[in-house]
């Protein structure tokens, strides 16, 4: 028997489910030098500061990399199914599912926004494509 993939919970993963749930996405960014991070961290990696504030993001961002999984890990992701790494356009990479409409070939470098879905009963962040195409169908 699998696992069910769960989330991450520690002490500074809690505020990004607690806004997930209702529906937003936030990270950590800086408050020294307002950089951006995820995963997140006591520390900004940039300028070592301690002090941070859990900040709206726009969720639009652009896929570096993809896949599509034909072998079941998890109980609760039965094949096919892909994942997905997204560069927001506030710098930080998220692995996550692009849902809905794919682009036909190559994913690298398509556009996606961020959407939510409930998954296990809780609320988890997905993309769905913003490309040409994905607006009419």
């Amino acid at each position: 028997m699998m696992a069910d993939a769960q989330p991450v919970l520690s002490l500074y993963d809690e505020p990004f489910w607690a806004a997930m749930a209702e529906g937003r996405l936030e990270l950590q960014s800086c408050a020294s030098c307002a950089r951006f991070r995820y995963p997140p961290a006591p520390v900004c990696p940039d300028c070592l500061s301690m002090d941070y504030a859990w900040t709206p993001v726009s969720g639009r961002g652009e896929i570096l990399s993809w896949v599509i999984f034909h072998r079941q890990y998890f109980d609760d992701f039965p094949p096919p199914y892909n994942a997905i790494a997204v560069r927001l356009e506030e710098g930080p990479i998220l692995v996550s599912n692009l849902m809905g409409i794919m682009p036909v070939g190559n994913w690298i470098g398509e556009p996606v926004q961020l959407t939510c879905r409930q998954h296990e009963g809780r609320r988890q962040h997905a993309f769905e494509w913003a490309g040409a195409g994905a607006e009419g169908a």
